[in-house]
């Protein structure tokens, strides 16, 4: 996401940009100047009816393309049956959805429905303070788990500076990084086991006792599609157990089969005291969960536990959380993940052979990154060749996202939906290969 005030001409003559210029207000990335009309399937249109190939997924939530008929009919069959409540009432949908989640993983039975996944995450962290009786939180230093409160401030990759002071007792640790390690074994592979370790010294020489939890995303996207490498959970785990804290995973990108299992945790055969999900499991509509175990929603109900906000456990979005599990349950979409993203990966790294700019091709299933450099020998992030590729591509009919933060490097995070077809993914891959062309 570029990060600037500036703000492009919009498609649409003067009087849209005029509109734009007066009422639209900037919250950080810049606009994309061709106005959105409708979208369908893996495309996206504008108000010209040009079609643009959406491999973001929209904000990497639209798991079943835009416009799925299965959630189109939930929408209209359940926002004329009931779509919101008194938040002390419930309803069939949002039971039905609670036993559905609270039913996929052994000592995750318990669940919350909310809206976003910052709000699933302030929730998380809320509940994680509550049974520990403690107040002190650590993450990455390249994550990202939202915009309010406890969630921004366990979110290190970017939107730290010039909004106050940020809760106390917040710490954050390195994310291991095996294109850019910090701790190498002989052969220079990345020794991420002595990384945390030093991490976890450092944080224990900080803290003032009061460890609540660790908060992680399983592949940090915002960070630049950095996965854990396969036993990190687990060591992770084992690091807040000795503490008395609680892992709380936050799986609103890689959640719901996107990286080819369900929950990208359930690779390390780990579970967490915590797991949240959102993006994912409206598949682009605001619903959000979290999942924790019956002993622990005990405690905390215990101890006076409390998230009351104006959504929790609305029908109509749980009508739609419903429909998108019997989707990827009935298309056989997670196994569609591991199949298609292997295609993708192959095409990227074809990529990366033909041009010296790819300097990396990383993620897992339709959770992919690229990342520009001016060369692979000093893996220096090329931020302007990047917004000259991402340009190029939306010129093209492509939609990728760029992350650009100068110390985590330009990275393109790519995220098709689970639906997308074998053709879908070669014409992306076909423009890229134009758009790094055209770039140099």
């Amino acid at each position: 996401m570029q990060m600037t005030g500036d703000t492009p001409k919009a498609a649409g003559g003067d009087a849209m940009q005029g509109k734009i210029e007066r009422h639209v207000m900037r919250y950080g990335p810049v606009f994309e100047p061709r106005l959105i009309d409708r979208a369908e399937g893996s495309y996206v249109y504008d108000s010209a009816g040009a079609p643009i190939l959406d491999f973001t997924s929209g904000q990497m939530s639209a798991l079943l393309g835009h416009s799925h008929p299965d959630i189109v009919r939930t929408v209209r069959e359940q926002i004329g049956r009931l779509d919101h409540l008194f938040s002390g009432m419930l309803s069939q949908p949002v039971v039905d959805l609670c036993a559905r989640l609270g039913s996929l993983v052994p000592g995750l039975e318990k669940v919350l429905l909310l809206s976003t996944g910052g709000e699933s995450n302030e929730a998380a962290i809320r509940l994680a303070k509550t049974v520990t009786g403690r107040h002190e939180i650590v993450a990455f230093s390249k994550s990202w788990h939202g915009m309010t409160g406890a969630a921004a401030a366990a979110t290190y990759s970017s939107a730290r500076r010039g909004h106050g002071p940020v809760s106390v007792g917040n710490f954050a640790i390195p994310a291991p990084h095996a294109y850019r390690p910090r701790f190498t074994h002989a052969d220079g592979s990345l020794d991420w086991q002595t990384e945390l370790d030093d991490a976890f010294a450092q944080v224990d020489s900080q803290s003032t006792g009061s460890l609540a939890a660790f908060i992680a995303e399983p592949i940090l996207s915002s960070g630049g599609i950095i996965e854990l490498p396969e036993g990190y959970i687990a060591a992770l785990k084992r690091k807040c157990e000795e503490r008395g804290m609680l892992l709380i995973l936050d799986e609103a990108q890689t959640g719901v089969g996107r990286t080819g299992d369900l929950f990208a945790f359930q690779r390390d055969g780990v579970t967490p005291d915590i797991l949240t999900l959102s993006k994912t499991l409206g598949a682009g509509l605001p619903l959000s969960a979290v999942l924790t175990s019956a002993e622990i929603e005990e405690q905390a109900h215990a101890k006076g536990f409390m998230f009351l906000t104006t959504h929790v456990s609305d029908p109509l979005p749980a009508a739609v959380g419903l429909t998108v599990l019997d989707v990827l349950e009935r298309d056989g979409l997670t196994a569609r993940a591991r199949v298609a993203g292997a295609r993708l990966r192959q095409g990227l790294e074809g990529l990366m052979q033909r041009f010296d700019c790819v300097g990396d091709v990383r993620g897992r299933g339709l959770l992919l990154g690229i990342e520009i450099v001016t060369d692979r020998a000093s893996k220096t992030p090329d931020l302007d060749r990047g917004d000259r590729i991402a340009a190029e591509a939306m010129k093209l009919g492509l939609s990728m996202n760029i992350v650009k933060i100068p110390a985590m490097g330009a990275v393109f995070r790519i995220a098709p939906p689970l639906t997308s077809s074998d053709e879908e993914i070669d014409l992306g891959l076909s423009i890229m290969a134009e758009a790094l062309a055209a770039s140099a």
